[in-house]
């Protein structure tokens, strides 16, 4: 049943059209993925790793990674031209890639720790709860991005939500972490919400409120970040670490 405020937004939404705003996700798209972008760059240009003694599974994440920016871009420039025959097709074909990211993030979580990789700011059952629960986060909110796709203002918000997911290991390569020690990660929690912030910003001035799409956004975010961190004192998942790891 829907609620007030869902049935005020939803005559709102259908005064003006979800077309009216959309160039302004189209270009938020590409903001955000030219952020993750060269945060990663920077991070190897700076001489902090060598991309050429990487593991393959690195390369086959970094690639599905992009894969899936690139597309995030492409769905919303697709929106943006009208283009929504074209864009509902490559939506169902991007779930491989969905899937992909999924499965490689777990991957080289497990990796990293089974080869002494884990960057040193993290304990390893902390890098383990990190990768796979991100990973994980990840494709189940994509999925119900996908679900609400005849929502379009929740669909295109909840996608974005995804996205910012990904911020979190961008951010790990810009921010000052060495430095920032325990607070970290909750610094980067902080960055990510100001992301959500612009969409917010974005809500009030043509809808007169924020929606709540982009609230649950950054519930998301906030819940995956406590999570992480509530895992990684687990026995278990202090135990499979040290399995993992051989330690």
């Amino acid at each position: 049943m829907a609620t007030n405020a869902d049935a005020g937004f939803a005559s709102r939404t259908a005064a003006r059209g979800f077309m009216a705003d959309q160039s302004f996700f189209a270009r938020y798209a590409i903001v955000l993925a030219l952020f993750i972008i060269v945060a990663f760059a920077q991070f190897s240009l700076r001489g902090f790793v060598d991309i050429r003694k990487m593991p393959p599974v690195i390369h086959a994440h970094a690639l599905v990674m992009m894969t899936w920016l690139g597309l995030f871009v492409l769905q919303n420039q697709l929106v943006h031209r009208g283009e929504l025959a074209l864009h509902r097709k490559v939506g169902w074909a991007s779930a491989i890639v969905v899937a992909a990211v999924a499965v490689l993030g777990c991957a080289v979580g497990y990796t990293a720790l089974s080869m002494h990789m884990v960057p040193p700011i993290f304990t390893q059952p902390y890098f383990l709860s990190l990768t796979v629960i991100e990973a994980t986060a990840f494709a189940a909110t994509v999925a119900w991005a996908v679900s609400l796709r005849r929502r379009t203002e929740w669909h295109r918000r909840i996608m974005f939500g995804a996205t910012f997911l990904l911020l979190e290991p961008a951010l790990g390569r810009l921010l000052p972490m060495p430095l920032l020690g325990d607070y970290g990660e909750w610094v980067a929690l902080l960055v990510q919400l100001v992301f959500v912030g612009v969409i917010a910003r974005h809500d009030r001035k043509v809808l007169g409120q924020v929606h709540p799409a982009t609230i649950a956004c950054a519930a998301i975010l906030i819940g995956v970040h406590s999570l992480v961190s509530f895992a990684a004192i687990l026995p278990p998942v202090v135990s499979a670490a040290s399995a993992v790891a051989g330690t």
